[in-house]
């Protein structure tokens, strides 16, 4: 990625809910997998192409895990203006922990933009 990356004033993405979902496989090192419903909106002019995501999730431990990958869930989508883009994947963690990032996305003019992804927190139910 270029080092001219500029947050998008027409890029926004919405946390639409997280799910605790214990019946998803989770390796015995991170047993509490959440869903999350992500929405790219765009409310810019001209079209973009997510190009790449990363995701920082930090637990309560301190431990942090940095994800970063190409496109959003094996896609490039194309939002156009005034549109958005919806999807869903999850994250497995060991204890509480927060959840945040970035997409990263290409206008037809080959200008690279970013929006954030909003801090959500992943914690099983009940827990204080």
């Amino acid at each position: 990625m270029p080092n001219d990356i500029q947050e998008s004033t027409g890029l926004r993405v919405k946390v639409d809910d997280v799910i605790y979902m214990p019946s998803l496989d989770a390796p015995a090192d991170r047993p509490h997998p959440f869903v999350y419903f992500i929405s790219i909106f765009n409310d810019s002019p001209v079209p973009v192409t997510i190009r790449a995501r990363k995701w920082v999730v930090v637990e309560e431990s301190g431990e942090t895990t940095v994800v970063e990958g190409d496109g959003v869930v094996g896609q490039h989508p194309v939002i156009a203006a005034g549109e958005h883009f919806s999807y869903n994947s999850y994250h497995v963690v060991a204890s509480k922990a927060e959840a945040s990032g970035a997409f990263f996305a290409e206008t037809a003019a080959g200008e690279i933009v970013y929006a954030k992804i909003p801090t959500f927190v992943l914690k099983v139910p009940g827990w204080a």
